[in-house]
């Protein structure tokens, strides 16, 4: 008897092993499977069991969960959802995260390690942590400027403060609210079908993932390299320019909407957009240099996050002398997005210096303690300063007496630039009307604002003026906004 006792234990015990070692292979060796197979819900039934963080813009919350009682319980909810949809995307149970939504995600949910007060004893406990908040760089007022001012019109507006690198506004038309996605019924499958079959692209954030030719914008950075290069020394010396002028190598010839820029000044040229002048310009430049120049203010840059990507503004180093000549004015693969150009006219206002945008002012507890600071980092000298003050010159005779007058504010100084980019086949298209600026109270040390603004839709007549006409109302107002504080 007692060896058929031994023998059933020994079974016994074999038996016990067998079942620790499965055991100890499901939970170490493929947990990491289970825990990643669509099949097990437990980790998003978890993610959803807690309210998540808010996200704040100057100091007010613009997002909100809702307990709706059922499995995946909460779900995400925004305030004005389509004024700060380009900020904060969506958060949906069925379709997951983007922008700052998806950057921030480990705060927001709570799964970042640095909410947890004692590490050690979480993971043992695995004790879900409250989610933290999101603090971010935006000024409420320019956002409801800028929103305003496109009113619905296909365009972009981005602002920026010149001296720090924070975005102040960053808006998209038109837009959408994320709240329709935000759960995982039938209507939110039916919204999301809605929104990216809709032709008008509500989801598209043109501010950051849209990249437009320029334009006369893009002579900001032509007339930079051209200082910068010494090919220009006196901006009221005549510049030797024909009109029309023979792009180089080509029976083609490039002409301007108005009249007067034949052998004009660079002052003059820039003041009414001549577009043989700043062609001719970046001919003499070279591509070198309009390339190192371009790239330096940004352009080619594919690893600028704020903290989401954001598209690479291109400017072509690869061409011959007749598409540099293009390239110059904004025309031919030149691309850039609203908040390239935004960064273009900070670095101006700020005397050279280029400051990297960010978003984020801080991540906190829920409580309010910061986790994280700014996410401000040095900035670069994209150009001397004698050239910056030069073009900050040439910035403020467009507004005071060239084609950007609709942005002059009493009491500050403003420096712009308009732009008409022609798109399409044989420019064919509804031209895109772009107006960049800076501007700088009468009674400030330094410029508190940069922006730039594209509206796809302008109704135009096909000259600099539009740029003048329909984008620079709008930059106007974002101004007013951030300098009246």
């Amino acid at each position: 008897m007692a060896k058929y006792i031994r023998h059933a234990s020994a079974f016994c015990a074999l038996l016990l092993a067998a079942l620790l070692g499965n055991a100890a292979r499901v939970q170490v060796v493929q947990s990491g499977e289970y825990a990643n197979s669509p099949a097990n819900r437990r980790a998003t039934i978890a993610r959803y069991q807690q309210p998540r963080g808010d996200i704040l813009v100057g100091g007010v919350p613009v997002t909100g969960s809702v307990d709706t009682g059922e499995q995946l319980r909460f779900e995400r909810a925004y305030v004005d959802g389509p004024l700060y949809a380009p900020v904060t995307g969506f958060a949906s149970q069925r379709y997951g995260t983007t922008f700052l939504e998806h950057a921030e995600d480990g705060v927001l949910s709570g799964t970042d390690p640095m909410l947890a007060p004692l590490p050690v004893w979480n993971d043992v406990t695995r004790a879900p942590n409250r989610g933290g908040d999101v603090v971010t760089t935006l000024n409420r007022k320019a956002q409801e400027a800028a929103y305003r001012g496109l009113a619905g019109r296909k365009g972009a507006v981005a602002a920026l403060d010149p001296a720090t690198g924070r975005v102040l506004a960053l808006v998209t038309s038109p837009s959408y609210d994320p709240a329709e996605l935000s759960g995982n019924s039938e209507a939110v499958t039916s919204a999301w079908s809605r929104l990216n079959s809709d032709p008008e692209k509500p989801m598209l954030n043109r501010a950051v993932r849209q990249t437009y030719p320029p334009g006369s914008t893009f002579k900001v950075v032509t007339a930079a390299a051209a200082l910068d290069a010494g090919v220009v020394t006196d901006l009221d010396a005549p510049t030797d320019s024909p009109d029309p002028y023979r792009l180089p190598g080509t029976t083609t010839r490039l002409t301007n909407e108005g009249e007067g820029c034949v052998d004009t000044s660079v002052r003059d040229a820039f003041e009414w957009s001549c577009n043989t002048v700043f062609a001719k310009l970046g001919v003499d430049v070279g591509v070198r240099d309009m390339a190192d120049t371009a790239q330096a203010f940004g352009f080619n840059d594919s690893d600028l996050r704020i903290p989401f990507s954001v598209a690479p503004s291109t400017f072509d180093n690869r061409v011959d002398r007749a598409q540099l000549a293009l390239s110059s004015i904004g025309q031919y693969n030149t691309r850039a997005t609203p908040l390239q150009m935004a960064m273009v006219a900070a670095a101006v206002a700020d005397g050279g210096l280029l400051r990297p945008p960010y978003l984020v002012e801080r991540t906190t507890r829920h409580g309010g303690e910061t986790l994280t600071g700014s996410a401000a980092r040095p900035g670069r000298q994209v150009m001397r300063p004698s050239t910056a003050a030069r073009l900050r010159e040439l910035m403020a005779g467009v507004v005071e007496e060239g084609t950007g007058t609709r942005a002059a504010i009493p009491g500050a100084i403003v420096g712009g630039k308009t732009g008409t980019a022609q798109h399409g086949v044989g420019n064919a298209g509804v031209p895109y009307a772009w107006f960049v600026s800076w501007a700088q109270a009468d009674d400030a040390p330094e410029a508190q604002v940069a922006v730039a603004v594209v509206v796809e839709d302008a109704s135009a007549d096909r000259g600099e003026i539009s740029g003048g006409g329909d984008a620079a109302p709008i930059a106007k107002e974002v101004m007013r906004a951030v300098l009246a504080g």
